[in-house]
């Protein structure tokens, strides 16, 4: 994952205390440093290091820009210059952060040094005068625990959005033909979010596995890492198609530039190659590269952003909403043929056959329990938006494939959901909460947040720093 680097641009207002601002504009870049935040600062615009005026705020752009900075940090070191905060986040088209240290007591005479809250009221209201959304930190202390959460849940913000805004996904096949759920308008998406797909055939994808097994060395790799991080139950000239499909998609992703993939699982590719994609998928899964099934494009979308929001840490997993759990009221079967990144699995995987399929390539393992977000990107007729939500593993029946049962607050408002749309059976899931982090990125990306459990409020709460 690349390192996200945000324009620090500390601002300040001539009536209040300048030299309590510059101080502060110190403080705050100090703090940064010690959190290891890459950050791009303006100390060589003027000899404050501070925003205040319109000559310095387009030099001031014009650094950020070619710094390629991926979010604007706006600390109020006094009360501020509310309009030169609005007009560099106006110029930069990037995730803003507003944030301003804690006042102190007055001094005895009544003096206040710096009003910073004050500020932090009239330049909010500015950015929504020039309807540039925002992430507001609340008003703290640099040694405030909120302070480190806060900047940390912004960097993943900014990873979402920067995510988002460069995704090209490997299109391999057309859509099987059952599956018109996971039709998706390729100008739509790329009218609307810049979202590109890379479309290739399939005989272009056997085309590569042929090149692959000739060359060798890579599919070797591959079958040495199968061997030493799963149990094969299947002929070895099987291993090796698996291996060669890995091989190929990595090529073919790198070939037109796309971050994850989409592909026609079944059933014209077992025709050609005689496997099954899912370990395949699982292996290029493992690697950063998420590959969903049933040409899926929404599903793909969703990995990278859910991915993005971990800030690329762990491994997201692809899968079918499928039944309910026959012991727990609340409960879930999350499931797929075996695409599922090996690091999810709380087992050695066995590379063997899938559940509803005849050819072999599929993996069987139970994945970990604990907390998960679950999340799905979807539209219809025009609107777009993010389902959201969060889950616990729990115990259940053995399966097949790759699988994970869960339990919700409140099955049947989920199941509601999903069949009133726009989701599908399909859903993006990862072991770590990062539903205040996509909920707080879909802001800036032009669509709505849609949480299935009513726990808004707690999600705004908790990005207010309580």
């Amino acid at each position: 994952m690349e390192k996200i680097k945000i324009g620090y641009a500390p601002t300040r207002r001539s009536i209040f205390s300048a030299p309590d601002a510059i101080k502060y504009r110190g403080l705050t870049a100090k703090r940064l440093e010690e959190l290891g935040i890459d950050f791009v600062d303006i100390t060589d615009i003027n000899e404050e290091g501070l925003l205040y005026n319109d000559e310095d705020m387009y030099k001031i752009a014009e650094k950020f820009k070619k710094e390629k900075v991926d979010g604007l940090f706006l600390p109020h070191c006094n009360f501020g210059t509310e309009f030169e905060c609005a007009r560099l986040a106006k110029e930069l088209g990037v995730p803003v952060l507003l944030w301003g240290p804690l006042d102190e007591r007055p001094e005895p005479d009544g003096t206040r040094l710096r009003d910073t809250q004050c500020g932090l009221f009239a330049t909010g209201k500015v950015l929504r005068r020039f309807r540039i959304p925002f992430t507001y930190m609340t008003n703290c202390r640099l040694s405030d625990p909120v302070f480190e959460r806060g900047l940390r849940d912004f960097l993943a913000v900014c990873n979402v959005v920067k995510t988002f805004r460069n995704i090209r996904i490997l299109q391999i096949s057309t859509r099987p033909f059952e599956f018109w759920s996971t039709m998706c308008n390729e100008g739509e998406l790329l009218e609307k979010f810049n979202i590109q797909l890379s479309p290739i055939p399939m005989p272009e994808l056997t085309d590569e596995m042929r090149k692959a097994k000739e060359e060798g060395t890579e599919v070797a790799e591959v079958i040495r890492c199968c061997k030493e991080h799963m149990e094969i139950q299947i002929k070895e000239n099987e291993l090796e198609n698996v291996a060669a499909l890995k091989v190929a998609m990595m090529h073919l992703v790198k070939k037109y530039g796309c971050k994850a993939a989409a592909i026609q699982c079944w059933n014209q590719l077992q025709s050609e190659i005689g496997i099954m994609p899912c370990a395949a998928n699982a292996l290029m899964n493992e690697e950063g590269i998420p590959v969903v099934c049933e040409t899926d494009i929404h599903g793909a979308i969703t990995a990278l952003l859910v991915e993005a929001a971990g800030m690329g840490e762990k491994r997201s997993f692809f899968a079918d909403w499928t039944i309910r759990h026959p012991d727990i009221a609340n409960g879930e079967l999350l499931q797929h043929c075996g695409p599922w990144p090996i690091s999810v699995a709380k087992e050695t995987p066995k590379l063997t056959y899938p559940l509803a399929f005849d050819h072999p390539g599929s993996i069987t393992a139970e994945a970990k329990h604990g907390q998960v977000t679950l999340a799905r990107f979807d539209g219809d007729n025009g609107e777009y938006s993010l389902l959201l939500g969060n889950a616990k593993g729990v115990d259940g029946p053995k399966g097949m494939g790759t699988y994970l049962w869960v339990e919700v607050e409140n099955i049947k408002r989920l199941e509601a959901k999903i069949v009133e749309g726009p989701y599908i059976h399909h859903c993006v899931g990862i072991h770590e909460n990062v539903v205040p982090v996509l909920y707080e990125a879909c802001k800036y990306l032009g669509i709505k947040a849609d949480l299935y459990d009513p726990i808004e409020e707690d999600v705004k709460a908790y990005l207010r720093g309580e």
